[in-house]
């Protein structure tokens, strides 16, 4: 199993703006990890209760939403080196991003992106699960990670759709993708079910598959099934029981001293609200680690 840079980090949330004070809070008394969106903050610019937190102590782990390591472009150098200039800014030991791609095409560094030749997604938007698109994913995974001074983990995402062309089911697409790089895996497995109500499968068969010896920390989040029953992942919601039963089991399986557990939220993000669902993910973490 690869050692998670951050192992055994406990259970902590995402740092958000409306949250920063509860964020410092926590972090002074005992939670350990946090995640800021790596667009949303400068690293020349820290907002000042981010720094307190990490001076408290809290480790922050900068998640990209936009490098696009799906896409059939590599990812564009100052999109990577901004990412690894907040890590570095934050002391992070490691940063993640998605497997997804989010455009077509790459403005020039000095060109404005709405006169250019590029079509931005809105949305990340699945990888292709084949042998082709898993190549260009691999070169776009390597390169990315030799511009950062950091290890790299990736993200699967919660996916609506499947390209006809596919020849491979996500376990086996993320397995090759983590043994040919090297990189971490960042389980999320809110995206997984959502995925699962979406396409079929069974999650926890598909869990069980997943890299597991790869996972830097997981992420879990709410969301609510619609009346089609497609599970839809908003982090705008409070958790389901199907989502906290999935997250019991993956820490069930990968032990005590296994890796944190962050809870996303970006809507209806109110203190009262995080701390009511951090006592629920703690709750799901703690009963799972019980030794028997």
């Amino acid at each position: 199993m690869s050692r998670s840079p951050v192992a055994a980090l406990g259970v902590g949330a995402g740092w958000r703006p409306a949250i920063a004070d509860e964020i410092l809070a926590q972090a002074r008394t005992g939670m350990r990890f946090s995640e800021v969106v790596a667009e949303n903050v400068s690293p020349k610019r820290l907002p000042a209760s981010l720094v307190a937190a990490r001076e408290a102590g809290l480790t922050v782990v900068p998640h990209g939403v936009t490098l696009g390591l799906a896409g059939a472009q590599c990812p564009a150098p100052d999109r990577v080196a901004r990412l690894g200039e907040l890590a570095v800014a934050l002391g992070a030991p490691l940063v993640s991003e998605h497997v997804a791609f989010v455009r077509g095409g790459e403005a020039p560094a000095g060109t404005d992106p709405l006169h250019a030749d590029v079509l931005e997604a809105g949305h990340l938007v699945p990888a292709a699960r084949t042998a082709d698109s898993l190549a260009v994913l691999v070169d776009n995974v390597r390169a990315t990670q030799a511009r950062l001074p950091v290890p790299l983990a990736v993200e699967n995402i919660a996916a609506t759709l499947a390209w006809p062309e596919t020849t491979m089911d996500e376990p086996e697409f993320l397995t090759a993708l983590t043994e040919a790089t090297g990189c971490f895996f960042l389980l999320d497995v809110a995206n997984l079910h959502a995925t699962s109500t979406a396409l079929g499968g069974d999650p926890r068969e598909q869990l069980e598959r997943m890299p597991l010896d790869h996972v830097a920390y997981i992420h879990v989040a709410g969301g609510f099934t619609d009346s089609e029953g497609v599970y839809w992942d908003t982090h705008a919601h409070d958790m389901t029981d199907d989502v906290l039963d999935l997250l019991a089991h993956v820490v069930e399986m990968l032990g005590p001293a296994g890796p944190p557990v962050l809870l996303e939220r970006d809507s209806d993000v109110d203190p009262e609200v995080v701390r009511s669902e951090l006592m629920r993910v703690r709750r799901a973490v703690d009963s799972a680690r019980v030794p028997t």
